[in-house]
């Protein structure tokens, strides 16, 4: 394409690499809003589901926890829930990132911005 022009060839490859890094990474933002990943506690109990960015969408509770003297319990097992389901999304975004970077060339655990 360039040849005869010595580094800048080389340059062009590297602007068309970084846009190419760019568009695969604004796709994956989007894909990580669709996602949905659901974490649980209480054996199940208590579902929380929420995007891969960590975005709460919904909440599950089986309504055989639902007991005036166990407030502090169910309250716990939602806060547990929320937390499972965003530590996964998490694992999730860092795992669909280190797919984007594998086949780029940049270190697999490189943090990017998400």
């Amino acid at each position: 394409m360039l040849k005869g022009l010595g580094g800048l060839g080389d340059m062009a490859k590297m602007m068309k690499a970084a846009q190419e890094v760019q568009t695969k990474m604004a796709q994956l933002q989007e894909d990580m809003h669709n996602m949905m990943i659901t974490g649980e506690s209480g054996a199940g109990l208590v579902k929380a589901t929420c995007t891969a960015k960590g975005e709460l969408k919904s909440l599950d509770i089986d309504p055989s926890i639902f007991n005036a003297d166990d407030k502090e319990v169910v309250e716990d097992l939602i806060l547990a829930a929320i937390k499972d389901a965003q530590a996964r999304a998490s694992d999730t975004a860092q795992a669909e990132m280190s797919k984007l970077t594998e086949g780029m060339g940049l270190p697999k655990d490189m943090k990017l911005p998400f």
